[in-house]
């Protein structure tokens, strides 16, 4: 019986998977640092400037609000959003770091999974409508993840079931 060793060897595929994991977390991890950085300049405008000007929600007819309940609830609201695309993008670099060093079916898993519901729902909720501006940066994200999916299954190494006689 000759056992060999199993290796974890990861392809070019993968690594370009990997890439794109952790480009999309950093990209996000902006995402996170710039609603804290528009949170401390001046809650509330700033802010929203980040997520508008969509064809539905033109930065020119805007209504921000002005009473302080309001501005105050808005302000903590899309600091937690933001907050939250940053805790997004160190999931992203993680996974893209683990697929990279590991070879890990079960980060490319919660890439696909956790990561495409982050991603989805921006992609559906804000830029489809129109809410937030269609330009490079607002699809980049997307179309990160999307070829991250696509390209890293192919450089990960196949699962064997079978011992190894």
């Amino acid at each position: 019986m000759n056992q060999t060793k199993e290796t974890t060897e990861i392809g070019t595929a993968a690594k370009i998977g990997a890439a794109a994991f952790i480009l999309w977390g950093i990209l996000h991890l902006w995402v996170g640092y710039e609603g804290i950085h528009q949170y401390l300049v001046g809650k509330g405008q700033g802010q929203w400037e980040m997520l508008i000007g969509g064809k539905n929600a033109p930065r020119a007819t805007f209504q921000h609000a002005t009473d302080p309940a309001t501005l105050n609830a808005h302000a903590q609201l899309i600091l937690n959003f933001c907050l939250d695309v940053g805790g997004y993008g160190v999931l992203g670099i993680i996974v893209g770091m683990m697929i990279w060093k590991q070879a890990s079916w079960a980060a490319y898993g919660i890439g696909v999974i956790v990561i495409g519901i982050g991603d989805l729902a921006f992609l559906f909720a804000l830029v489809t409508p129109g809410i937030i501006e269609l330009n490079f940066a607002t699809i980049s994200g997307p179309l990160l993840w999307f070829l991250a999916v696509l390209i890293t299954p192919f450089g990960l190494p196949r699962s064997s079931a079978q011992p190894h006689t």
